[in-house]
């Protein structure tokens, strides 16, 4: 059943075990990504990290001046997690996982294709992805980014709160393997409109020495590393 809020958000499970760093969190801004388009109004980002807070295992040239493995990064074939029960709507995978971008040079030629990949269409923003309905009719939960050939269920398949999907990628729009996570009113993601959601159950860091913070619900700040807790 899906769980509301009276606040009208969705509320869901963290999608990952460990420790992972928010980035474009709404709790910082609405839309968060900067946009409305494909449902993202109230999407968030989450990165694998260590405990000191790193991305990768490695730093080196290629951090400075050029693109990166994905594999060198700690969240890349991480286990995604349902979260929430529901059934698998729309399911695509075989797009390419890119090499990552941590520094400017990269960056450059990644920031002046976003128009092209804008043009190209959903599956080059998305990349691999899964969206699972929560109810008949909605609302749809959209996991992004996902690893190519990692998906484990495929359209119809029910699936428990917890159960791994899929594994964390770098496909579509990313500089970096990331989960992209939203709530959506539609499983189609060209027509899509963004809906609030928040997460149970969670420890959270706001700041990297600053001493963590049990919360039952809500949504983790920009900044902020989070895991979830044992329900």
């Amino acid at each position: 059943m899906t769980e509301i809020l009276p606040s009208g958000e969705v509320l869901l499970s963290l999608p990952f075990t460990g420790r992972w760093l928010v980035q474009n969190s709404p709790a910082r801004r609405v839309p968060s990504h900067g946009t409305d388009l494909l449902g993202e109004r109230y999407a968030i980002d989450f990165v694998a990290v260590d405990e000191r807070g790193r991305s990768a295992d490695r730093r080196d040239w290629r951090t400075v001046i050029a693109t990166e493995p994905p594999e060198r990064f700690l969240g890349f074939g991480r286990p995604i997690l349902a979260p929430a029960d529901g059934v698998v709507v729309a399911a695509h995978d075989g797009e390419a996982d890119h090499e990552a971008r941590r520094s400017q040079p990269a960056l450059v030629p990644y920031v002046l294709g976003q128009r092209g990949r804008l043009q190209e269409g959903v599956h080059a923003i998305a990349g691999n992805y899964l969206i699972l309905g929560l109810a008949h009719g909605g609302p749809f939960v959209g996991l992004v980014h996902l690893r190519r050939g990692s998906l484990r269920v495929g359209v119809g398949d029910a699936v428990r709160t917890g159960q791994h999907l899929a594994a964390c990628g770098n496909s579509g729009n990313s500089t970096q393997p990331h989960l992209h996570a939203q709530v959506m009113d539609s499983a189609d993601l060209s027509i899509a409109r963004g809906v609030p959601m928040a997460f149970r159950a969670f420890r959270e860091w706001r700041r990297p020495r600053g001493d963590a913070e049990a919360r039952d619900y809500g949504m983790p700040g920009e900044g902020a590393v989070v895991e979830p807790l044992p329900r």
